[in-house]
């Protein structure tokens, strides 16, 4: 009995701590605005470099056909971001970071599942991330001491991109053979528009006709872009999805912010969830319909994407929805099981390193060449917390209320026997006369 005893009351411990731990990093600053330097993401992306050259690339790839590219892409552009934080002499260790990924990239494994048939060459999904990343590597470096290569192959991949554009009846430009999703696109506009604010602008009138081709392409049931369209045309061919929104509403505030704010608007509205009550979650399909999971959303649990729910953490920084942002950073720190050492850090318990590409990339997150935009009016108030707290709590006392109920019954007989022991004494006992 004694040996149970202990055992339950060591699992009481363990249980109580973590249930403290989930509790501080529930209500702890998991982000830092635009300016600062989010909590741990410099150390996540040091855990992120080592897991890369061990292998982690080729991992995620056997996951997703782009598990590879991302993982690289998104390091190096979150480095991109972390030294831009910094004073322009101190972002040498950045721009080394973000050269070396962009050369992963340009490597013949970056474009090996990409078909260099395509115009562009290799697809738009490729091209527009290659080049978004160009961008910021050159954003990195002072305006007068660019690397003139740099500069050149940044104009050159731009050029390319934009008269794709300029020849495409359909603003959605093929990903694969037959196969354009919008958000590929978008990535794609925006780093002409990232290559106008960092060289002389060339791609205005380009980037005008594409948002004037995409208003007119709207997915009729939610007013936002399409997940899929056809490659013809640019008709919507699917209903918008979260997997596809979380991305698009990360860079449209660099196309136009006023559009942007918009679509943010609705994409919130009809996405953003409270599952079961219990803090702010990102639906794959908008409110009152029910899809299947893929590759990209993963498994959907009542509905929700985590992978669209991480990438929309970004989207809401962008935006200057901080609540939003500060709600989902702390959920993810709640229950993505963040493991620190003084060096590193990593989540799920770190078997899925691209996962932390892109969660250390949307907690960098901010606009690269528009203004960063005014608040829009809060939907996550701070008593979202209230319920995961109460679970936490029960959680934390659960295996002490046995030894809580034996001690509240001690008490009570000790103070009920004093009295059970005067009302049977003699009458007269312990009076005076």
């Amino acid at each position: 009995m004694g040996i149970l005893s202990t055992t339950l009351r060591v699992l009481a411990a363990l249980l109580s701590a973590t249930a403290l731990i989930g509790a501080v990093r529930l209500v702890a600053p998991a982000t830092a605005g635009p300016d600062g330097e989010p909590p741990g993401v410099a150390r996540q992306l040091a855990f992120l470099r080592a897991a890369l050259d061990d292998g982690a690339g080729e991992d995620a790839q056997a996951l997703f056909p782009e598990g590879w590219f991302f993982a690289h892409a998104l390091y190096g552009l979150a480095r991109v971001e972390l030294g831009l934080r910094e004073p322009a002499g101190r972002r040498e260790p950045a721009l080394r970071e973000a050269r070396w990924a962009l050369a992963r990239l340009e490597s013949p494994a970056g474009t090996a599942p990409f078909d260099p048939g395509l115009t562009p060459a290799y697809g738009i999904f490729w091209q527009g991330w290659t080049n978004w990343l160009r961008g910021g590597v050159l954003a990195l470096q002072p305006a007068d001491r660019r690397d003139p290569a740099e500069a050149a192959r940044f104009a050159e991949a731009s050029t390319a991109i934009g008269a794709a554009f300029e020849g495409s009846a359909s603003p959605y430009l093929a990903a694969y053979p037959g196969q354009a999703w919008p958000v590929d696109s978008t990535v794609a506009i925006a780093s002409l528009r990232l290559h106008d604010a960092l060289l002389p602008p060339r791609f205005a009138g380009t980037v005008t006709r594409w948002l004037d081709g995409v208003r007119q392409r709207l997915d009729p049931g939610t007013g936002l872009l399409p997940h899929r369209v056809d490659l013809a045309t640019g008709a919507p061919a699917e209903v918008a999805r979260a997997t596809s929104q979380s991305v698009v509403q990360r860079f449209l505030v660099d196309v136009d912010p006023a559009f942007a704010r918009e679509q943010y608007l609705r994409f919130r509205d009809r996405f953003v969830a409270t599952p079961l009550g219990l803090g702010p979650a990102v639906r794959e399909y908008p409110h009152g319909m029910d899809g299947p999971g893929d590759v990209d959303s993963g498994p959907l649990l009542l509905g929700v994407s985590l992978s669209a729910t991480a990438v929309t953490l970004g989207a809401a920084q962008s935006q200057g929805d901080a609540a939003l942002a500060g709600a989902l950073a702390n959920y993810g720190d709640l229950v993505g099981l963040p493991v620190d050492t003084p060096w590193t850090r990593r989540y799920a318990l770190g078997v899925l390193p691209v996962g932390d590409a892109f969660l250390a990339w949307s907690k960098t997150a901010r606009p690269w060449v528009a203004d960063p935009p005014d608040p829009p009016p809060a939907t996550v108030r701070w008593w979202w917390r209230l319920p995961l707290l109460s679970v936490l709590l029960l959680a934390g006392v659960l295996l002490w209320l046995p030894d809580l109920l034996r001690l509240a019954h001690r008490r009570r007989s000790s103070s009920a026997r004093p009295a059970a022991e005067r009302a049977a004494e003699p009458a007269g006992v312990g009076q005076l006369p």
